[in-house]
């Protein structure tokens, strides 16, 4: 009732619109061009989550030749871990995953994630040195099941 009686007053001019900040639409922007169905929600999510996996499985493959070409190991794994990633954003919305990545009790692993995943691009990429990707990787796979195992519903808190 409350927001129709709000919408009479903006239609009749009698309450004045408040400007929107920026972070307000582009939240709006973002709902309004992601208004997907749950079918549609659920193939994206598959989809993206497969290749994720899939990524993350053929960078196995390039393994043997980390000490040679790191990139070639590092790049398609973080690709694929981002990929994953980003595949629960079409079940929950890009602004609810994010808004529960920095949680107070999900923060540090979410930076200590980011910050493992550039790291790892960078180490492969400019300084090429294979033990500090292989580091990079540890340290990314560890704040993973971080935030996963901080994510589950378990009886008893990890903290």
């Amino acid at each position: 009732m409350e927001g129709v009686r709000n919408s009479f007053k903006r239609l009749t001019g009698q309450e004045q619109q408040q400007s929107k900040g920026w972070w307000d639409e582009m939240k709006d922007d973002i709902n309004q061009s992601c208004s997907l169905t749950m079918q549609q929600r659920l193939w994206g999510f598959g989809i993206c989550f497969t290749v994720g996996v899939l990524c993350t499985f053929l960078s196995t493959l390039a393994l043997p030749a980390i000490l040679i070409r790191p990139e070639k190991f590092a790049i398609p794994y973080t690709l694929g871990n981002l990929l994953a990633l980003g595949s629960t954003a079409f079940i929950i919305g890009p602004c609810r995953q994010i808004r529960s990545m920095v949680k107070r009790t999900r923060i540090l692993a979410t930076i200590i994630y980011v910050v493992a995943m550039g790291m790892t691009l960078f180490c492969a990429i400019k300084i090429r040195k294979a033990p500090l990707v292989l580091i990079c990787i540890f340290i990314q796979f560890c704040a993973l099941i971080w935030c996963v195992m901080d994510g589950l519903p378990l009886p008893l808190p990890l903290r």
